[in-house]
């Protein structure tokens, strides 16, 4: 592989006219494709295989017309102090409101609180549910428009009116956190080369990648129901990634220039090694986003197939378009260890003698490499210890700040109803092999009432068939809690009772057992997923470390940040602590998808850095050098750029931490202290230390395997045999002239 990349490289930086005009044709064109696309609406939310989603498909066949999946509005009114909603003007004003939101074009349905009897036992609050015919990400603004000025025409009637419910939902936006990590991304880029230029490549090569990977998306939305956030991960995954490996080449091909080499021959050398070590990072991360397809979740499947197609550009680009790219800035990029003028006058930064930092500290370690272990493993674990007590959920109006209209419309009920109105269930009886439907709907309703945690059931409501009904029920808790999923859990318990005594089918749906549903799923899928990544990328690691102890200890090394990071999740955002500080206004569960996400990503991109960080050891010690002191050079060539690519994603993921939707916040947050974790804990610290321990016994490979493996020669053997036959060739042609 080292031989054809270098090639590769060679290529692009000889033909940089012909490759640069490919790229920027492609971004052309996927760029002409999304504007020309037509808009995308929502993605459509299935969770195949779970009780809620065929009550929910039951709802749609056998209700037709009533828009199950249509977007929700909640108007809550309360009335002022010492006033009931009854009295004569408060009870004007609710009707009137009634009434202008009814002539919506795509309202569907509005309660009266009067007539639905939705109001609070003390007269002081009321509520009407609106219904739509779309979802919430599909709403017209000027349907949004109407809700809002229909609440705020209430509120200056002398009512308190907020809204909750998803009409309001708004689609996310992502500019500003993108600008300030690229921006951070810039500094330490030139930080790190002393070059302004050379700390632009990475940089562009990055936004040109994404800009193809995302608009590729954005143009086949609509065909292929990706949802807006399908391009927010692509954007994050595809610009971290097409940093890094940008980076890594560029550092490398310095590093080539101050050996002497030739800019073509130094371009070419960097391709062939580095970029050997970018593509098998590539594949790591391409497998574990992929890997999501196994929660069988359409939506999660959608996204992480999209990001790992950015993440191929990605690599691609920096196979191709860096090396062109460096053909171009000439000798505006300096050899390693030279600064340009703006920077430094073109003088060399450092005394070649002097050792880095990544030397010393590569040094210190491999004199206490039990003692960095052990430090090292029991920090991650302390910081893991909160996982044990993982709870997982997902977010309602509940966990939205208090400045926002819908957690007050939340609070509103909660105070008027209770916390259960908040997430009713909704019961669907499929009665349609019953003999007595009406019988069965009503045992149903009986049997629920008995059941501990109910406030309220609701008589049944048949569709025009009578052999399906709707019953809602109200639990006396929040939607997050446990209380609310023992509930579920015990409704559903009661079916096989009912199936037997009326042959009528108890299924239990609404946005409540959905979340239910949804993170049971993700739960069960955790261990398949881990196993299927992990494994794969274990044998891909096989392949290029040619070694056993190495791809275990880079796995076994990422479960290890992954937990402690999980417990930093768990620490902050459900037991509070430095929640002020993260802004965190509302504890409660953890994201469901949090542990699965943070596996996926987390797990590409600290293969990066181990592929990166080894490959230069065992580049080292193929050539001759003894293990401890491959460890050294790999430290020495590595650590700086791994330093530099792991602060360039932390300051991307951190820009997060400052959104106000509180699971933006908690994905900043976990990915920025998981990737502190294992850049500097993993792999700056446990992993040399591991190396140091094992010895000569880190690189070994039973012998019948390594006549299996592929030879994929990711240390450029091949490129130093292409040194020898050159050197022969040209003792032969001088031997010829003598």
């Amino acid at each position: 592989m080292a031989t054809f990349l270098y090639k590769l490289g060679r290529f692009a930086f000889r033909r940089r006219h012909f490759v640069a005009l490919m790229w920027v044709a492609l971004l052309t064109l996927a760029g002409v494709g999304a504007a020309s696309a037509p808009v995308a609406g929502a993605s459509s939310f299935s969770i195949p295989g779970t009780e809620a989603q065929k009550a929910f498909d039951l709802l749609e066949s056998r209700f037709p017309g009533m828009s199950a999946d249509g977007a929700t509005a909640r108007v809550v009114f309360k009335a002022p102090e010492g006033e009931k909603m009854a009295d004569k003007d408060n009870k004007a004003t609710v009707e009137k409101t009634v009434k202008v939101l009814g002539t919506g074009s795509e309202v569907t349905s509005v309660d009266d609180p009067f007539t639905t009897h939705t109001v609070s036992k003390d007269g002081s609050v009321a509520y009407t549910s609106v219904k739509y015919k779309v979802s919430g990400m599909e709403l017209e603004d000027s349907s949004k428009d109407a809700l809002e000025s229909a609440a705020q025409d209430a509120r200056d009637a002398g009512l308190t009116v907020e809204v909750g419910g998803d009409a309001l939902q708004a689609t996310p936006e992502t500019g500003s956190t993108e600008v300030i990590g690229i921006a951070i991304a810039a500094v330490v880029l030139v930080i790190t080369f002393g070059s302004l230029i050379a700390a632009g490549l990475p940089l562009l090569t990055a936004l040109i990648g994404v800009g193809i990977g995302v608009s590729t998306i954005t143009a086949l939305a609509s065909a292929l129901d990706l949802g807006s956030t399908t391009s927010t991960l692509a954007m994050m995954i595809g610009l971290a990634v097409g940093i890094d490996y940008a980076l890594f080449i560029v550092s490398r091909y310095r590093a080539e220039l101050a050996e002497g080499r030739e800019r073509e021959e130094a371009a070419g050398r960097a391709v062939g090694t580095a970029g050997s070590a970018v593509v098998f990072a590539g594949l790591t991360v391409v497998i574990a986003l992929v890997g999501l397809s196994v929660v069988n979740i359409p939506m999660l499947t959608k996204m992480g197939v999209a990001a790992a197609g950015t993440v191929a550009i990605a690599v691609l680009i920096a196979l191709t378009m860096i090396p062109a790219l460096l053909g171009y800035a000439g000798r505006r990029v300096q050899p390693a260890g030279k600064k340009s003028r703006l920077l430094g006058g073109g003088r060399a930064a450092k005394k070649e003698g002097k050792p880095n930092m990544g030397t010393r500290w590569a040094s210190f370690v491999v004199r206490r490499p039990l003692a960095v272990l052990l430090l090292g493993v029991i920090g991650l674990g302390a910081a893991a210890l909160p996982a044990t007590s993982l709870e997982l959920g997902l977010p309602d109006d509940g966990s939205q700040p208090t400045s926002t209209t819908q957690r007050r419309a939340y609070d509103l009920l909660s105070d008027g109803f209770g916390p259960g109105f908040n997430g009713p269930l909704m019961i669907v009886v499929d009665a349609k092999a019953s003999d007595a439907p009406k019988a069965a709907f009503t045992k149903v309703t009986d049997e629920i009432k008995g059941l501990k945690g109910v406030v309220s059931v609701s008589p049944a409501k048949p569709n025009k068939s009578g052999d399906t009904a709707m019953i809602t029920v109200v639990p006396d808790s929040k939607p997050s809690s446990v209380k609310t999923e023992d509930l579920v859990h015990a409704i559903r318990g009661t079916g096989g009772e009912i199936k037997a005594d009326t042959d009528a089918t108890v299924l239990v749906t609404g946005s409540t057992a959905m979340n239910i549903d949804f993170s049971q799923k993700l739960n069960d899928a955790l261990i398949p997923y881990l196993a299927l990544v992990v494994g794969l990328a274990f044998l891909l690691l096989i392949v290029v470390f040619r070694s056993i102890l190495v791809p275990l200890k880079a796995a076994l090394g990422f479960l290890l940040s992954v937990m402690a990071a999980l417990g930093a999740v768990v620490a902050v955002f459900q037991w509070g602590w430095l929640a002020s500080l993260m802004g965190v206004e509302e504890t409660g569960p953890i994201m469901s998808m949090m542990p699965i996400f943070m596996v996926g990503v987390v797990f590409g991109l600290a293969m990066d850095y181990e592929v990166f960080l080894v490959t230069r050891m065992r580049e080292a010690y193929v050539h001759g050098e003894k293990p401890s002191q491959a460890i050294v050079t790999g430290f020495r060539h590595g650590a700086r750029v791994v330093t530099a690519a792991a602060v360039i994603m932390i300051a991307v993921f951190s820009g997060f931490i400052g959104s106000s939707e509180s699971m933006i916040k908690m994905i900043g947050f976990g990915l920025a202290i998981a990737v502190f974790f294992d850049a500097f804990v993993v792999r700056m610290a446990i992993v040399p230390a591991v190396l140091a321990l094992l010895g000569k016994r880190a690189w070994w490979l039973p012998k019948w395997l390594d006549r299996a493996l592929p030879n994929v020669d990711v240390e450029g053997e091949g490129l130093r045999a292409l040194d020898e036959k050159r050197r022969d060739g040209d003792e032969d042609r001088e031997l010829a002239r003598v």
